[in-house]
Order: C-alpha cells, then sequence, then structure tokens
C-alpha cells in the first residue's frame, strides 16, 4: 500500500493536527473484523540499550529472591462489530435530519490505515493497517 510505505511521523503529526481539520459530520462504515497479536519486545529492546532492565535483580520486590525480567510482551486486540458501524450511522442520520445538511460517507471497501488516539494528549494509541474486506 502506498500510502504505509510513504507515511512519516511528521506526515501523521500533520494530518491529526485540529487547526488542520474541518468540523464536519461524516458517516463511516466500516467492516466487522477482529484483530490481535502478541509481539515479544526482549530482543528488541536489548538492542535498543535496555540492556540493564533485562540482567537486573529485582529480588527486593518480593520475599523470593529468583526474580528478574525475563521478557518484555505486548498484546493488542481491537474489534470492530456492527453494533458500532450502526450507532454511528444512526447519530449522523439523526444530525442530517436536525440540520438539513448533506453529510459525507467514508464507505472503507478498501485497504485503509487506522488508529486510536487519545484526543486530550493527542498521544496514538494503537495504530493498525486493514487490508482484506
Amino acid at each position: 500500500m502506498k500510502l504505509q510505505n510513504d507515511l512519516t511521523f511528521d506526515k501523521l503529526l500533520d494530518w491529526n493536527n485540529p487547526h488542520k481539520m474541518d468540523k464536519d459530520e461524516i458517516v463511516v462504515m466500516l467492516p466487522k473484523f477482529k484483530m490481535e497479536n502478541n509481539y515479544d519486545f526482549t530482543g528488541t529492546l536489548g538492542g535498543m540499550g535496555m540492556v540493564d532492565a533485562l540482567k537486573a535483580n529485582f529480588s527486593g520486590i518480593t520475599e523470593k529472591n529468583d526474580l528478574d525480567l525475563s521478557k518484555v510482551v505486548q498484546i493488542i486486540f481491537i474489534e470492530v462489530n456492527r453494533e458500532v458501524t450502526e450507532a454511528a450511522a444512526a447519530t449522523a442520520i439523526t444530525m442530517r435530519l436536525i440540520w438539513q445538511k448533506i453529510t459525507m460517507q467514508f464507505v472503507a471497501d478498501h485497504p485503509f490505515l487506522f488508529f486510536i488516539r487519545h484526543n486530550k494528549t493527542r498521544n496514538i494509541l494503537f495504530f493498525g493497517s486493514f487490508s482484506s474486506p
């Protein structure tokens, strides 16, 4: 996917700049999907210099003296289901009737990138791609 290959951190920050966004009502139609995966970052973090924590003695945390950091694992899970999509569409239709405006639509019937962002801090919590509708 060309967009994914050309994506940079600076572009992502620019696209998420609230001062460059219009406040439009958009109906978003996503396919039902579920993604889950496990990532072992132990070797990666060790290669990035986090070797002290991997070799440290954590025996002061517990009564047992054999506690060490052996693995750093991230487990991710996201599920988009029909109920969420229908609720978003119903809200948009209600807004259209109240404001009498044409609502834009985004139908994700093709590969797309997505992310979940904490709006207050603008931190991206999860970033993914979907390629098989």
